[in-house]
This record gives C-alpha cells, structure tokens and sequence, in this order.
C-alpha cells in the first residue's frame, strides 16, 4: 500500500515517545519526553490550521534537542517542515530542516486523527497515562475531529491523497503504530 504521509507514535518507555515521519521518499524519526506537551501541541496546531490559521509551529522537546515543526497555509494546501535545534529556544534559523512535504488540509487532519486513533487503540487512555505521564489527549483530539468534520478510525480507510511535492497525486495516508518497547 502507498500513502501520503505516515505517523508512527511510540511510547518509548516512562515519558519518552518515538514519533516517525515517512512517506514514499523519505523517512525520520524524531524523540520527544514529557517535559512538553507534544501530543496536545499537535493537535491543536493542526486544529488551528483547520479553523483557518495560515502559519503555526508545534515543538517536541528531547532534552535539549528540539523538534520544531512548521505549518504553513495556503487555501486547502499545507506545506509541513520540521527543524532539528541544538535547543528548543533557538531561532529557526539555526535549525536543521529534517523533514519537508506538501498535502492537503483534509490529508493532514485525517492523518494527526488516525495517528491518536491508533495511540488509544493500542495502548489505551490509562496505559497512556501510565507510560507518558500525562493523560491521553482526547479533549484536542476531539476538538480536531469535529474540526474536519473527520469520521473515526473504525470508519475511514481508504480516501483519495493530496497532490505530493513532486505534483503526483498520491493515495491514502495512514498510521502505523508498533507498541512500546
């Protein structure tokens, strides 16, 4: 199977999470801990991007690397970059650009919700709280979800993806998730 752009979220251990970013052309994995609410920053900067904002940043921090993820808007196109920094109060402009890619809205948010679908599926809320810390994000999950107006795991699979850099279009975006380790 194809798809646009892939989530993988992993609960690495007490407080730590693997995430990884792939698509047909490239793949990287970013770390975050605890000490950052990364799950709820995602999920509302790709809700502020539903409700119409044109550029928001999201961060996960790996203590002292950050992650810094960078959302552009325009109409229903979204252009995603995402930064390495040496620290997580540096400038961009002193960041590392490790990931970029083009999609549409639609194929974003119903990426970000199949991802956090997927978290609660496999590990469920309290055994999110048990490993994160923290509870299971499902207020901005939520808040997405109604957003986009986006059907639950159980219902979607299959849907038509967004244009790619290179101008192709491309199917179905989807979410892996391997448990902790």
């Amino acid at each position: 199977m194809t798809f646009a752009m892939r989530i993988t979220w992993t609960l690495a251990g007490s407080g730590w999470v693997d995430c990884t970013l792939e698509d047909r052309q490239e793949k990287v994995e970013l770390t975050t801990s605890y000490i950052t609410s990364a799950s709820e920053e995602l999920l509302t900067a790709v809700a502020r991007l539903v409700a119409g904002e044109t550029e928001i940043r999201a961060q996960f921090d790996a203590e002292p690397t950050a992650y810094r993820w960078i959302f552009y808007r325009e109409g229903e196109d979204i252009w995603l970059r995402v930064l390495e920094l040496r620290h997580g109060s540096d400038h961009d402009n002193k960041g590392t650009e490790i990931w970029s890619s083009q999609l549409s809205m639609d194929q974003l948010a119903r990426t970000v919700i199949r991802c956090f679908d997927e978290v609660a599926q496999t590990y469920g809320e309290s055994g999110y709280r048990g490993r994160w810390g923290e509870h299971f994000p499902r207020t901005e999950l939520e808040a997405l979800r109604r957003l986009g107006h986006a059907p639950t795991a159980a219902t979607t699979h299959s849907r038509t993806g967004p244009r790619q850099s290179n101008g192709g279009p491309t199917p179905d975006s989807s979410v892996a998730l391997q448990p902790g380790r």
